[in-house]
């Protein structure tokens, strides 16, 4: 087998068995949804995700995905759960971030943007030398959903944000076993965040979704 180097991240996991699957098949990070209210049905409660985060193997990645945006908030999400990354959706500014990391400095801080359009690819300059990774995410203007739409966006806007900023860019939105490996080729990103495209009708993941998604993002 080859394999490419694209990092794997599987989000939106409500079960310990799940996650432990797609750690099995080759996931090097778990997401973790966690909110203040059950606003999406990936959600889950803190206590859930510390003891999903407690069963994980060591050099797997545990990220904390959450839209909320008040830093002692976060701060205590993160040591409670006991994450090595957060992922933040919401709209937290540049100096919040920097509170985020001064108070856990050890943690690897990821920042969503979300693709509109050209002007997308200047809002990720802001972020630069404040983050470890920009993940470019889909948002549904209609509903203002932000994450787990389930519908991409426009690649071509993607790629020319990879090209031009020297930082770890995640591909997510809309992304399926169906259509990742071509987004891969295309965009070239450092990694691919999946939810919606691995679930299966039971709201779980489907784990020959997991497989072919797994495969195909590292073109095993």
């Amino acid at each position: 087998m080859k394999d490419n180097s694209v990092r794997v991240k599987i989000c939106g996991n409500k079960r310990v068995e799940d996650a432990l699957q797609a750690v099995r098949l080759g996931a090097d990070a778990i997401g973790l949804l966690v909110g203040r209210e059950a606003a999406s049905r990936d959600f889950v409660p803190a206590e859930l995700a510390k003891t999903i985060v407690g069963k994980l193997p060591p050099f797997v990645a545990s990220v904390l995905a959450t839209h909320i945006t008040d830093v002692k908030e976060v701060l205590g999400l993160a040591k409670f759960i006991g994450v090595n990354t957060i992922q933040l959706h919401g709209d937290s500014i540049v100096e919040e971030i920097i509170e985020i990391r001064k108070n856990l400095p050890n943690i690897k801080i990821i920042k969503s943007v979300h693709v509109v359009d050209n002007k997308s690819t200047g809002a990720v300059g802001k972020y630069i030398g404040v983050v470890d990774a920009i993940l470019l995410d889909t948002i549904n203007l209609k509903t203002k959903q932000i994450g787990g739409t389930g519908k991409t966006h426009d690649w071509n806007i993607s790629r020319k944000i990879v090209e031009e900023y020297d930082i770890p860019i995640v591909l997510a939105g809309g992304l399926s076993p169906d259509n990742v490996a071509e987004a891969v080729k295309f965009v070239k990103p450092y990694g691919v965040d999946v939810n919606t495209g691995t679930k299966g009708k039971d709201g779980f993941k489907d784990y020959r979704k997991l497989e072919l998604f797994i495969e195909r993002a590292k073109d095993l």
